[in-house]
């Protein structure tokens, strides 16, 4: 099988983002139709990306091949998943922030006890743990069917006039970069929270 955004430059990850709207995402008994992600660069030029500074043991994942799966973890209590994209050495990734449950919501309702339908997968943590996900996927294909993920495209493309954009959510650098990208009038679409920096507090030492 073969997608173009699979041969997309690192650059053009934003163009790739757009692409895997309405795209499904399957583990562990549940499906995911993609309504919310955000595109991430590491070509030196977006310090948003966990890749900005070049290759460490954490994001070397992100360097390639395309189609494999990123996965961090984050606020020292959650995981969260990217599909790496970009050429051989160029690192790129797209964030699955949100997504519609369109099987195994039984499943999906128990990882996520108490969280009403839409809320299923309403953030890329939320995400994650409706597909029963941990750090065993990092590296692994999307694509192919060897790893925990499968990514598939929809039986048709998505409608460009019902994809907005808009700032990503809730990180320090470049906030305002519109490489969030969601689908219109769905409800699994997380709300908007501008990264606000923690205030340090003032020192309570004698001067």
């Amino acid at each position: 099988m073969t997608y173009s955004w699979l041969h997309a430059p690192a650059a053009e990850v934003a163009t790739t983002a757009r692409t895997l709207l309405g795209w499904t995402v399957s583990a562990n008994g549940v499906k995911i139709r993609l309504t919310e992600v955000e595109a991430y660069a590491g070509t030196g030029e977006d310090p948003a990306s966990h890749a900005h500074r070049g290759p460490t043991p954490r994001t070397e994942v992100m360097f390639g091949p395309a189609g494999n799966v990123y996965v961090y973890f984050v606020f020292g209590m959650h995981w969260c998943m990217n599909i790496v994209c970009g050429r051989e050495g160029e690192a790129a990734a797209v964030l699955l922030r949100a997504g519609a449950v369109t099987e195994g919501i039984e499943i999906a309702r128990e990882r996520r006890a108490n969280a009403s339908d839409r809320e299923l997968a309403r953030g890329p943590a939320r995400l994650v743990t409706a597909l029963g996900l941990n750090r065993d996927a990092n590296g692994t294909s999307a694509l192919d069917g060897s790893g925990p993920v499968l990514l598939a495209p929809p039986s048709a493309p998505v409608d460009p006039a019902l994809i907005a954009a808009g700032p990503r959510v809730g990180v320090a650098a470049a906030h305002d970069t519109p490489w969030r990208f969601w689908l219109l009038g769905q409800e699994s679409v997380s709300p908007y929270r501008r990264h606000v920096p923690r205030r340090r507090r003032p020192s309570t030492l004698p001067a």
